[in-house]
């Protein structure tokens, strides 16, 4: 079973603001779609289930809306698109976190990126379940059981061949700002028989990125070259004018499907406007669209 689908990123709003905003933000993603010219292509949205991380963080964590109560406010503003979530397993024991997927899956979200630890601790750590463990515990709760892909991480292939082997059906790539997917894809495709769904993730960068460098933060890896290109990608289009900065960001797409798009992977996109979708990058993902877009 593939997804088979374009998934536009909804972030919780923060607690604070309420279901309104909520529904704001789920009215604002249907009136873009229209105007860009691709209403009725979203199939899914992608709701993360967000959790404290470095106090370094450019933009404050505050408390977010819960996923669950997030769905059922939005759900009925968006007829025919569907739901896709993430869910931390590393702080909830087995019965627990049992319970939340089984609620969940019963809210009609159909597929859940199992995700751990945030980045200041060590793989393993925390008191939960390990999202490796929660792709084979849950596969009979879960239908479609995701996995984050770095290919840009050391030791990637075999981390991403773990998963697999332990139940993964589809890996939603961090946002790519370089083509190192193709050759990280080429590589894995030769070396494994594993063909798991990818959901190829690309985010739009604006102008407010050159002050506040969220999308850099988000995608670091200190001392990792193939990363800090990409960072120095992502500022270079956050200092482009508009037009130039759609080009550039069509120019990557094409190249990563014309890379990738023969290897024998179920694809899927998750596109995302990381400061809060806006007109400008829903133009640009519509232009991405033109080009390939999933079952063309």
């Amino acid at each position: 079973m593939t997804l088979n689908t374009i998934a536009l990123e909804l972030v919780p709003p923060n607690l604070e603001s309420g279901t309104e905003k909520a529904l704001e933000d789920a009215r604002k993603m249907v009136q873009l779609a229209a105007s860009s010219g691709i209403d009725g292509r979203i199939g899914h949205v992608m709701m993360p289930g967000l959790i404290e991380e470095d106090d370094d963080r450019p933009i404050e964590m505050k408390p977010k809306l819960d996923v669950l109560d997030f769905w059922s406010t939005i759900k009925p503003e968006l007829p025919g698109v569907r739901g896709l979530c993430s869910q931390v397993t590393a702080f909830m024991d087995e019965p627990a976190l049992r319970q939340r997927l089984g609620a969940l899956v019963g809210a009609g979200i159909e597929g859940i990126v199992f995700v751990g630890v945030p980045r200041t601790m060590a793989d393993g750590e925390g008191s939960g379940v390990a999202p490796t463990d929660a792709l084979s515990i849950y596969q009979e709760l879960v239908g479609n059981r995701g996995v984050i892909l770095i290919p840009t991480r050391e030791g990637e292939t075999g981390r991403l061949n773990f998963k697999c082997e332990r139940g993964a059906t589809f890996a939603q790539t961090q946002l790519l700002y370089s083509d190192a997917i193709v050759g990280f894809l080429t590589d894995f495709a030769k070396e494994t028989n594993h063909r798991p769904e990818i959901l190829l993730g690309f985010g739009f960068v604006p102008k407010l990125e050159e002050r506040i460098g969220f999308i850099n933060w988000l995608i670091q890896d200190p001392g990792n070259p193939a990363v800090a290109a990409e960072q120095a990608f992502v500022t270079k289009l956050a200092n482009t004018e508009p037009a130039q900065r759609r080009s550039l960001m069509l120019d990557l797409y094409k190249r990563i499907i014309d890379g990738v798009v023969d290897l024998g992977y179920p694809l899927s996109l998750h596109l995302e406007a990381t400061y809060g979708n806006s007109a400008p990058a829903f133009e640009t993902f519509a232009e991405m669209l033109d080009y390939w877009s999933p079952g063309s």
